[in-house]
């Protein structure tokens, strides 16, 4: 397709990111079932990704991306995490990855890293979570060396580059760290999940793993004055990415369980020696679930487009951004991202009931919409911290901690 090998190379005038994303998604729609229970290494998928352009989409163009914002980034995450999971959240977690240089390294450092980044058509991977015990930043000669183990690696089976977590030796400091995992030392690994297997997630070991100075990026400090405002907007950043996975994935099931209930008698309807009438679907038991769950969604999606506009905001006022500001962004991120993944869970788990028995077939492949968004809930802090967070902020105005999201 032509639009793809414009916007790969950047010569669109004017790129449809939206609809290379419904592109890109109704073709791993099509056998998302067969590639999600052979469980193989995504490496045609990221090359699908890249060739289609949606991996420098967030660069700026003068730098050889795409020039797109966060809008239509957490848009493309949305539209392709609705027809597969385990691809939506690697492109989420690699969006904010390669997004980390401008929110911890200096303006300079990061423009080089996104010009290099564009030109590789990189695909990122690591995390920098806050919960992840922090590998090892040593000095060394000409830099540092790079030890431990990092339990949950977004990517790492098939990134080009990993961002990962490091506490600098003596101090203590929490550090972002760009690595190559191209580079001796660096061995991907763990143990499979049983959702988001095609995510080429798991554990990653650094063994005196070399780092030169400039990929040091910056402080992850939550000491109070250490970052700004604008580089603490990557934690509503990271969340907001959890979100439009968590709601893609409850519309990718709601659709696939709607068109098989549009061609399939109800299973709570009892069966007679009437012939089953034409025309629509009229189980009341179905309508009123479709009705509940569709406004479970709507309202998540609602919240979360809130969030994504004040968001949208903040990044626009930079190093302009206040403290109160940033807390209210970080605030209503937390709130979308507890709503979007109660949603996920409700409609992957109620949604199923619809069908009825039938929605046990490994065939049709249904489950994978529950078991992903229950890996992806039981990889992250629960709900109920934010909403901790959420309450002190509303109650008492106090602002929330920086913590980053695995």
């Amino acid at each position: 397709m032509t639009v793809l090998a414009d916007a790969a190379t950047g010569t669109g005038a004017e790129v449809d990111w939206l609809h290379i994303a419904r592109e890109v998604a109704d073709d791993l729609a099509t056998d998302a079932v067969a590639r999600e229970q052979a469980g193989q290494v995504p490496l045609d998928e990221v090359t699908q990704l890249r060739e289609s352009g949606l991996l420098t989409l967030l660069a700026s163009a003068e730098h050889g991306g795409g020039g797109a914002d966060w809008r239509t980034a957490y848009a493309v995450v949305r539209t392709v995490a609705a027809a597969d999971g385990a691809v939506g959240q690697l492109l989420g977690h690699h969006y904010f990855l390669s997004f980390s240089a401008r929110f911890f390294a200096g303006p300079a450092r990061a423009v080089r890293i996104e010009r290099d980044a564009a030109a590789g058509r990189w695909c990122w991977g690591g995390g920098i979570a806050s919960h992840e015990p922090p590998l090892i930043l040593t000095p060394a000669s000409g830099g540092y060396l790079l030890n431990g183990h990092q339990r949950c690696s977004a990517g790492s089976g098939i990134a080009d580059r990993l961002v990962v977590r490091a506490a600098r030796y003596g101090t203590g400091e929490p550090l972002a760290v760009l690595v190559d995992p191209a580079q001796q030392g660096v061995v991907s690994g763990g143990e499979e999940t049983f959702g988001q297997r095609l995510a080429a997630g798991g554990g990653v070991e650094f063994d005196s793993v070399r780092v030169g100075a400039d990929d040091v990026l910056g402080s992850l400090s939550s000491d109070e004055g250490v970052l700004s405002p604008f580089a603490a907007l990557a934690a509503p950043t990271a969340r907001l990415v959890s979100v439009q996975f968590s709601l893609g994935t409850a519309e990718g099931l709601l659709a696939e369980v709607r068109e098989h209930g549009r061609a399939m008698r109800s299973p709570w309807q009892p069966f007679s020696a009437e012939p089953w009438p034409d025309g629509p679907p009229q189980d009341p038991y179905a309508l009123t679930a479709y009705g509940e769950l569709s406004v479970v969604v709507r309202a998540a999606s609602a919240l979360a487009g809130q969030a994504v506009d004040a968001l949208l905001h903040g990044l626009v006022r930079g190093e302009g951004l206040d403290d109160e500001e940033c807390a209210e962004i970080a605030v209503l991120a937390s709130a979308a991202e507890s709503a979007a993944s109660r949603a996920a869970q409700e409609v992957t788990a109620r949604a199923l009931d619809i069908i009825g028995a039938d929605a046990a077939s490994a065939r049709h492949g249904f489950d994978r919409f529950w078991r992903n968004a229950r890996t992806h809930t039981l990889l992250r802090e629960p709900a109920a911290h934010r909403l901790r967070e959420v309450g002190d902020y509303y109650l008492n105005g106090a602002h929330p901690p920086f913590t980053l999201p695995a």
